[in-house]
């Protein structure tokens, strides 16, 4: 409402694009964000929009000052949690952990204060701390059996710590707990119960390729590129999702 009709309207255009690209494509997101960022950088929306453009990015030390920003101008107290991310992602966890012990922390609302107990296991975690970390994620939230959005998250980040620690049956319970609340896909809690399960899954496709193999050998070595490849393809984005849920 700050700005001249039609550069508001630019603005707001970009940052739409920001919102749409975020999850699928963060590099164009953040294209967008730096767009709005440059017509507009002293509306808080904007700056907020290009902290997140930048932190889906990794580019943390960037995100963290434009988070700094958003918050100077609007008071607010809840982008806390992610910045002290910001700090993990530039290699400083010892500073979110700073961040978690903070008077802002007690201004958040429920679910900010379970991100930042997240972000706070986190760090320990970044410091090979994993039974601290452990006892980071105990809560009366984690505890309750009622469902909220972050239940999901909260029981798979407890889980992945007890597994840390050597608790392997109890991780595996809570993995459990944690698939069972995840209604919306947030999590690979399956594959981890799978994993520990000691279950491997087989592309039948692949089966099919090596047993037509002794009659067919340039098309088997052909099928069989293309299953490395894409069993490539698998692992990276299945990294990239654990790398997420820590």
């Amino acid at each position: 409402m700050s700005l001249p009709k039609g550069l508001a309207e630019e603005v707001a255009r970009n940052l739409v694009m920001v919102a749409r690209l975020l999850d699928e494509d963060a590099e164009q997101a953040y294209a967008y964000a730096r767009i709005a960022l440059r017509l507009a950088s002293r509306v808080a929306a904007v700056r907020e929009a290009a902290g997140f453009a930048s932190y889906a990015t990794g580019k943390y030390a960037e995100a963290l000052a434009e988070f700094r920003a958003a918050r100077r101008m609007t008071g607010s107290v809840e982008l806390w949690p992610v910045m002290a991310d910001c700090e993990r992602g530039m290699g400083r966890p010892e500073r979110a952990l700073a961040m978690a012990g903070e008077p802002e922390v007690h201004k958040l609302d429920k679910a900010g204060q379970v991100e930042m107990r997240l972000v706070a296991a986190g760090a320990r975690r970044d410091m090979d701390q994993a039974e601290a970390a452990v006892v980071t994620l105990q809560s009366p939230e984690l505890a309750s059996n009622s469902v909220q959005p972050w239940t999901a998250r909260l029981r798979y980040a407890y889980a992945d710590a007890l597994l840390a620690s050597g608790r392997e049956t109890e991780a595996r319970e809570w993995f459990a707990k944690a698939l069972e609340a995840d209604q919306g896909g947030q999590t690979n809690a399956s594959d981890r119960l799978a994993e520990l399960d000691g279950i491997e899954f087989t592309d039948a496709l692949d089966e099919d390729g090596a047993d037509s193999g002794d009659s067919h050998g340039e098309q088997a070595d052909d099928a069989d590129k293309a299953g490395d490849k894409g069993s490539a393809k698998d692992a990276d984005k299945d990294a990239g999702k654990d790398s997420d849920q820590s």
